[in-house]
């Protein structure tokens, strides 16, 4: 497996860990529906959270949660919006980024909540 592989693995289990060390539930990590993916979908008393989980070796190449474009957003919101409805989940959805620098086991994390909002499409007339 490529280095960087196995680094976006590494840091995705210690975003686990560090979500279930602050009392989140979860409920998948990696969930795949035909194109649409989720890193990690977890669970607090009252919401349902959607993590994005980015992790750099070092921070040359700026910050990890910078490469969460526009793009990939519109994606996870789609991946989100098809999780919930084939779950059947009736909870407040909230969007987090996990942005993750260095090697295992010394990763520096920081938890970015409700890093982003679904686009509100507004129809006129």
């Amino acid at each position: 497996m490529a280095e960087h592989n196995e680094l976006g693995k590494d840091g995705e289990a210690a975003a686990c860990a560090y979500l279930k060390e602050n009392g989140y539930k979860i409920l998948h990590t990696n969930w795949r529906r035909g194109r649409c993916e989720l890193d990690i979908v977890a669970q607090t008393e009252d919401e349902l959270v959607i993590v994005e989980v980015k992790t750099r070796s070092d921070g040359g190449l700026g910050d990890p949660e910078d490469a969460v474009t526009n793009s990939k957003i519109k994606n996870i919101i789609e991946a989100a919006d098809i999780y919930i409805k084939s779950s059947d989940i009736d909870l407040p959805a909230r969007f987090d980024i996990i942005s993750i620098i260095g090697k295992s086991p010394n990763f520096e994390i920081e938890h970015i909540e409700d890093a982003f909002y679904p686009p509100v499409n507004i129809r006129r007339r």
